[in-house]
């Protein structure tokens, strides 16, 4: 076989792997997941200081807690707001808002820990349904200071939402929280500090990446070119030895 008919087949090959790996990018980046959101608020957990617990909402997405006292706020209230998405791969999108309003309750009444199931579902076309279990803390002041900022509530939540994997036209993906955001803030928060009467509502958001292929199938586009300068150098030495 003739040096040039070597070097054209050498060519093509690679350049025929270098495109069907750069194709696969580009198809991945331009694929959008569409799909909605809902939670709803699990059995909370009293604590050995709430002797008289009360709450409401179980198995909703609206959770009020305590015993309203005689400042004419109301109950304590966490309220989950679930939102339909569609985003591109690799991008950050919202999939639901979280509203606390800080309430007033009797001392004893309150809870201190409630879960909620969040759930993620994609359309048809995926057909895929993740579900995200995490407690919130809930710390009550007895409002008994001069100050108002001394009187405010707080509610925590970890960081650690998790991830979820899931497959689509034979190619894995994950599914991650990144976390929560109060309005007009780009700064994920774990803790929300309500004063009396007042309340606060913090985006949840996600983002959807694509689990590196396995590189003994498909190389990555960095790996392709490395490998077609390497080829062309072989055979460009091969051609000056011999001549």
């Amino acid at each position: 076989m003739k040096l040039s008919s070597v070097f054209v087949t050498t060519l093509s090959a690679l350049t025929v792997t270098a495109l069907t790996a750069l194709g696969f990018s580009s198809q991945a980046q331009a694929l959008t997941f569409s799909g909605e959101s809902s939670g709803v608020w699990g059995k909370p957990t009293p604590g050995s200081m709430n002797t008289k617990p009360i709450y409401s909402g179980v198995g909703s997405n609206s959770f009020s807690w305590g015993d309203a006292d005689d400042f004419g706020t109301g109950q304590n209230q966490l309220i989950f707001s679930g939102d339909s998405f569609s985003s591109e791969m690799g991008s950050l999108f919202k999939i639901g808002d979280l509203t606390y309003f800080n309430g007033s309750v009797t001392p004893g009444t309150s809870v201190d820990f409630v879960p909620l199931n969040l759930h993620v579902s994609f359309g048809d076309r995926i057909n895929v349904s993740e579900v995200f279990n995490f407690d919130f803390h809930l710390k009550n002041t007895p409002n008994d200071s001069p100050d108002p900022a001394d009187n405010a509530d707080f509610v925590y939540v970890g960081k650690n939402f998790g991830n979820r994997n899931f497959t689509f036209a034979d190619k894995k993906y994950t599914l991650s929280l990144t976390g929560f955001r109060e309005k007009g803030s780009t700064t994920d928060v774990s803790e929300f500090r309500v004063l009396e009467g007042e309340k606060t509502t913090a985006a949840i958001f996600a983002k959807i990446t694509l689990v590196p292929p396995d590189s003994k199938t498909i190389p990555e586009p960095g790996t392709v070119a490395g490998l077609s300068l390497l080829g062309i150098y072989l055979i460009s030495c091969r051609k000056s030895a011999n001549g």
